[in-house]
């Protein structure tokens, strides 16, 4: 006697493993429409890993000893702001080994009249101590020969306060102003940013350009255009697409991105820049797609290329002329796009698309590798910003 296999049993229980699965989309979609969800979730500032960090003992964290100074930075708004100033290498090796604690402290105006400065803007979760900051830090004041200043924003690591995306932009120019309170000079100062760090990085450069302000550039690793195409594109895992049953109904996602609270459009400001430019991403990026990158870069080109006008009319009525005149104006717009950049492929790595813009030199990269939270450590990355952005008397 044969044994029958119960497919309505497999059935039943396939149904309410996707059931359960639709509810807890559901109740999760419900819960980022609520600001206070929202917030915790982009910014995620309550994972303060690591756990217990020390920050008045960068060395425990990996630096070398001496080579790190713990401060506080006050806002505009009376928060107060920790942070690393980590020595570079040619500042740190003048000193003898071991140095007093208190070294790194004593030695920042030397340091910033020294060297070029590095102010760089963290990601979301997580503080200033996370061993991959550590390794970003390291490389830079090593293969760089940089200072960085490394802050933790308002209710992130030992800062007081509660993360808000105008509450980041002041913690941004606070740091802006202790760095040259303490004798640098903007052309010295490289701002980086790196996943939420470079909206901030962003609105921080856009308001020092507006302010007639000459610094040596902005890098943006790993950006996204805006929060509400982040939210289109965000796969989760990299793999399900978090807006795809929204995106089902008609006119639900936009209802549905209507309760975002939060902007940190990049993509609206980044051509008002007037500096150098450096934006780079890895293609196996899962968090956050290098399309996003594409989209920066592309507005930054976008000024110099001949628009395209198309008639008033609806396509579908458009005469053979009205078509003939369309396609000419898209192959003079290709064509333009062709003249300006200049695309270096860098085998086993990734390529390079670059173009001068209003005198600056704006560059894409694209690495093979790198992951989100790692591109920015990989030693031929930290070689595209030096030549990028530092001359041969900068490495002296």
């Amino acid at each position: 006697m044969s044994i029958q296999p119960d497919n309505d049993g497999l059935f039943a229980r396939v149904r309410r493993v996707f059931a359960i699965l639709g509810f807890l989309y559901l109740g999760a979609v419900i819960l980022l429409a609520v600001p206070w969800f929202q917030s915790h979730i982009l910014y995620m500032n309550a994972l303060k890993l690591p756990w217990n960090a020390h920050f008045d003992a960068p060395e425990r964290h990996g630096l070398a000893p001496g080579k790190t100074a713990n401060i506080k930075i006050q806002t505009a708004d009376n928060h107060t702001l920790g942070a690393w100033f980590i020595l570079s290498d040619t500042t740190y090796h003048d000193l003898s080994f071991p140095p007093p604690p208190s070294a790194a402290k004593l030695y920042i105006p030397e340091a910033v009249a020294q060297r070029p400065t590095m102010l760089f803007f963290h990601g979301n979760a997580a503080t200033r101590a996370l061993s991959m900051r550590v390794r970003l830090y390291s490389g830079f004041t090593s293969r760089l020969d940089v200072n960085v200043l490394a802050i933790d924003y308002r209710g992130f690591g030992d800062s007081s306060g509660t993360p808000t995306e105008d509450g980041l932009s002041l913690d941004a120019r606070a740091a802006w102003d202790w760095l040259i309170a303490q004798g640098a000079s903007p052309q010295d100062v490289l701002i980086v940013g790196h996943s939420l760090g470079t909206a901030v990085a962003s609105r921080l450069s856009v308001g020092l350009s507006e302010d007639g302000v000459k610094f040596r550039g902005t890098v943006l690793m790993s950006p996204f255009s805006s929060l509400y195409t982040l939210v289109d594109t965000y796969n989760i895992f990299g793999v399900f697409p978090v807006m795809l049953p929204i995106n089902m109904i008609p006119r639900a996602a936009n209802i549905y991105k209507s309760f975002l609270v939060h902007k940190f459009d990049t993509l609206s400001v980044i051509s008002k820049l007037k500096v150098p430019i450096l934006i780079l991403h890895a293609e196996d990026d899962w968090d956050v797609s290098h399309t996003h990158s594409d989209a920066l870069f592309d507005a930054l080109l976008e000024p110099y290329l001949p628009p395209v006008y198309s008639p008033p009319a609806s396509q579908e009525s458009w005469s053979t002329q009205q078509w003939n005149e369309y396609h000419a104006q898209l192959v003079t717009r290709r064509e333009t796009r062709k003249s300006l950049l200049t695309r270096t492929v860098i085998p086993n790595f990734g390529f390079m698309d670059q173009f001068d813009g209003s005198g600056e030199r704006i560059t894409l990269l694209k690495t093979s590798t790198g992951s989100h939270n790692e591109v920015g450590t990989l030693e031929g990355v930290q070689e595209v910003i030096r030549v990028t952005f530092f001359t041969p008397e900068d490495l002296r």
